[in-house]
C-alpha cells in the first residue's frame, strides 16, 4: 500500500489528509487559514499537522509517495506560486511549493483546487466512468475542473476552469475582479447571501435564504434563489457548448440544497444547450463533497500509480 498527503488550502480553512492508493482517507485534520499570519508561518503549521498525522499512523515522511497541494486561483503551477486569489490577498505571489520543500523531501505537486477535486471525482467519485466531464463547485465562490479525452485540462499556468469569472449578466453589478456580472458574483453562495441580506435589511446566510425560499413564505426570496439557479444553468450551457462533456458533476455548499437546484439547472440545459445531444448531458451531484479537495490533492500524486 502506498500513501500520499493531500493538502487543500482555502481562504478560511486548510484540510489535510493521509490518503492511500485506493483513495481512502486514512486520517485527516483541518486548520483555520489564519490570514493574519505570514503564508510561510501558515505553511509551518500545516507541515506540523502533516507530521502529526504521520506520527499517529506510525509513518515517516519517507514513507510517502509525495504531497499534493490544491489552492484557489489565480495561481501559477509552472512556477509553484499562488498568484492573486481575491480572498487570499496576503498570499499573493507566495512560492507555496518552495515553502513546503523546506519541510519535506518528497515529490510535491500543485494544482488549482477545483482541478484537483475533478481528479478526485474521476478517481473514486461520481465521474469514474466518464472520459469527458466537468466538475463544478458552487460554494463561497465558483470554479471548475475540466477532464477531457482522458486527461485534465489545466491550461498554460494551471488556471483553466476559472468559470466563476465568466461574465453572465453585466447589468448585475461589479465583481471583485472588476468585471461586470461574473457567474461567481451572481450565483455563488456568497452572492445569494448578499442579495438576500440586501433585500431583508439584515445579514443572513445562504442557508437561511434557501430555507426562506423553500418554505414558501417569502416569494422575494424564492425569486433570488431561482435567479441564481438560472445563472448556474447559463454557466452550464456555456460549458456544454464549449467543451461537449458527457457529464457535469456539481459539488460545493450550494449543491447541498439538492433536487431544487439540480432540477432547475437540468431544465435549463434541456431548453438551451445548442446541440441536441448536449441537452441530454447528465448532471449529477459530487460524490466526495467535503473530502474532494484533499482526496484530489492526494490523487495528483497517486494517479500515475493507479491508472
Amino acid at each position: 500500500m502506498s500513501y500520499a498527503i493531500g493538502i487543500d488550502i482555502g481562504g478560511t480553512k486548510t484540510a489535510i489528509g493521509l490518503v492511500n492508493s485506493e483513495g481512502q482517507v486514512l486520517a485527516k485534520t483541518s486548520l483555520p487559514t489564519d490570514q493574519t499570519l505570514l503564508p510561510s508561518e501558515m505553511v509551518d503549521r500545516i507541515a506540523e499537522a502533516v507530521n502529526g498525522l504521520l506520527n499517529d499512523k506510525g509513518l515517516q515522511p519517507s514513507d510517502l509517495l509525495g504531497i499534493g497541494i490544491g489552492a484557489p486561483g489565480p495561481l501559477n503551477t509552472k512556477l509553484g506560486i499562488i498568484a492573486e486569489p481575491p480572498n487570499m490577498r496576503g498570499w499573493w505571489g507566495f512560492p507555496v511549493v518552495a515553502a513546503f520543500k523546506k519541510h519535506f523531501s518528497s515529490e510535491i505537486v500543485f494544482e488549482n483546487d477545483a482541478t484537483a477535486a475533478a481528479l478526485a471525482e474521476k478517481w473514486v467519485g461520481a465521474a469514474q466512468a466518464a472520459e469527458h466531464f466537468i466538475y463544478i463547485t458552487v460554494s463561497t465562490g465558483i470554479g471548475a475542473g475540466i477532464y477531457s479525452h482522458g486527461k485534465l485540462i489545466t491550461g498554460a499556468t494551471g488556471n483553466a476552469g476559472d468559470i466563476g469569472h465568466m461574465a453572465i449578466d453585466p447589468a448585475a453589478g461589479t465583481c471583485v475582479c472588476g468585471q461586470q456580472g461574473c457567474l461567481e458574483f451572481v450565483a455563488s453562495g456568497t452572492a445569494i447571501a448578499r442579495s438576500a441580506s440586501e433585500l431583508l435589511g439584515r445579514s443572513i446566510t445562504s442557508k437561511e435564504a434557501f430555507d426562506l425560499a423553500f418554505s414558501g413564505q417569502d416569494g422575494r426570496m424564492e425569486e433570488i434563489v431561482n435567479r441564481a439557479f438560472r445563472y448556474i444553468g447559463i454557466g452550464c450551457v456555456s460549458l456544454i457548448n464549449t467543451f461537449d462533456p458527457e457529464l457535469l458533476v456539481i459539488g460545493g455548499g450550494v449543491s447541498q440544497v439538492g433536487a431544487p437546484m439540480f432540477d432547475a439547472v437540468s431544465d435549463y440545459i434541456k431548453r438551451y444547450a445548442l446541440n441536441p445531444s448536449g441537452r441530454d448531458t447528465q448532471l449529477v451531484p459530487a460524490a466526495l463533497q467535503q473530502d474532494a479537495g484533499l482526496i484530489g490533492a492526494a490523487a495528483l500524486i497517486h494517479i500515475p500509480y493507479s491508472f
